[in-house]
């Protein structure tokens, strides 16, 4: 059975919306892309991954759970099998490497296991990315690529089953983009999924992994070994796809959805 599972999935905010009728399918230990330009739905559909939204229609399964049949209570749970990684979620400027890191851990209810088994599982997981002497530095006192490793040894720190990232090259010059795509395939190669959200056209077309392109909300292609496709940032293929929903709009919404 997949891992991911999304069947017709749309959301909407209001009357705006930011996935159409999305589905596809995850494997376990897969590495995928997600393209698309500002606003193509890249994070909501990240989100809904993360618990952190509900569908408006469809269903979505992760590990043989339907989400929208987990209770609210479970949610926290069910994250813990997630390693989130986004620059939007950063480290806070007045803890340390290892203090931001232990903190993680807390939310996820890991340091139950003593401060010697955490110690071992922070020094683990910065050892994983490269930066393991790197512990007792604050944030602020890394390169933009060290603080990227950072982010990703937090998020590897839960000892996760998915790893989910947002744009983790957005604020990275192209060596140290590089490498940690690089860092990404190893864990992926190590049999971890990685779903990565990201618009960086140079990167997506050396590592020639699965990408799932959106516009608009819509997925418009689903490719293996693929390179970056050009539909993501096609104006016209924006507006047939705009188009396409309008005429379907006409139909009345209760046809629809």
């Amino acid at each position: 059975m997949a891992e991911i599972i999304f069947e017709h999935v749309t959301k909407l905010f209001q009357d705006e919306i930011a996935l159409e009728d999305v589905s596809f399918e995850i494997e376990k230990g897969e590495f995928v892309f997600i393209t698309g330009k500002s606003g193509a739905g890249k994070s909501t559909l990240l989100n809904l991954i993360m618990s952190q939204e509900e569908a408006t229609s469809g269903n979505i399964t992760v590990r043989g759970a339907r989400l929208d049949l987990m209770k609210k209570s479970r949610a926290p749970y069910y994250r813990r099998m997630l390693g989130i990684m986004s620059p939007e979620i950063g480290m806070l400027n007045d803890r340390t490497v290892y203090d931001n890191i232990a903190l993680a851990l807390h939310a996820a209810e890991k340091t139950g296991f003593g401060i010697k088994q955490a110690k071992k599982t922070i020094m683990r997981a910065l050892g994983l990315v490269g930066i393991a002497g790197k512990f007792q530095a604050y944030p602020q006192e890394l390169s933009g690529g060290e603080q990227a490793r950072a982010l990703l040894a937090r998020a590897l720190s839960t000892d996760p089953e998915i790893l989910i990232a947002d744009e983790p090259t957005a604020n990275l010059d192209p060596d140290a983009a590089w490498d940690l795509m690089q860092l990404l395939e190893q864990i992926n190669y190590n049999g971890m999924t990685v779903i990565v959200a990201s618009h960086a056209r140079e990167l997506i077309t050396i590592m020639k992994k699965r990408n799932i392109t959106l516009v608009a909300g819509t997925i418009v292609a689903d490719e293996k070994n693929a390179i970056y496709n050009t539909k993501a940032v096609d104006i016209f293929e924006e507006r047939r796809v705009l188009e396409e929903r309008k005429k379907r709009a006409g139909l009345g919404r209760s046809d629809y959805y």
